[in-house]
């Protein structure tokens, strides 16, 4: 089992920025993911990450949010830079580790016009 513990998010007014964190109690070889949810719709993809640091972002974020990840520090991080209202939601961080996908609790990003 892994546990993923999902930080840094918040209240900011649109054009700010915030930088999300994705702690894992383990190791994780295969690939980790961000997603979010926003208020009244369905779970969207929003970035991932393989262990070597090949990237691949959603459309509506891409020249905004920054996936990345520190190996030795078993942490996953979503820069987001340039915030909009529509990015509001709750932001979940996601990983395959051994046999099965595990999912943090989230962290709730609010954005403010």
């Amino acid at each position: 089992q892994v546990q993923l513990v999902e930080s840094g998010g918040g209240l900011v007014q649109a054009g700010g920025s915030l930088r999300l964190s994705c702690a894992a109690s383990a190791n994780i070889r295969d690939v980790m993911n961000w997603y979010r949810q926003p208020p009244g719709k369905q779970l969207e993809l929003v970035a991932s990450i393989t262990r070597l640091g090949a990237t691949d972002i959603v459309a509506s974020v891409k020249g905004r949010f920054t996936i990345s990840r520190d190996n030795a520090k078993n942490t996953m991080y979503l820069q987001m830079n340039k915030l909009k209202p529509e990015d509001t939601g709750v932001y979940r961080c996601n990983a395959f580790y051994r046999t099965q996908y595990y999912w943090g609790e989230g962290t709730q990003v609010t954005v403010s016009s």
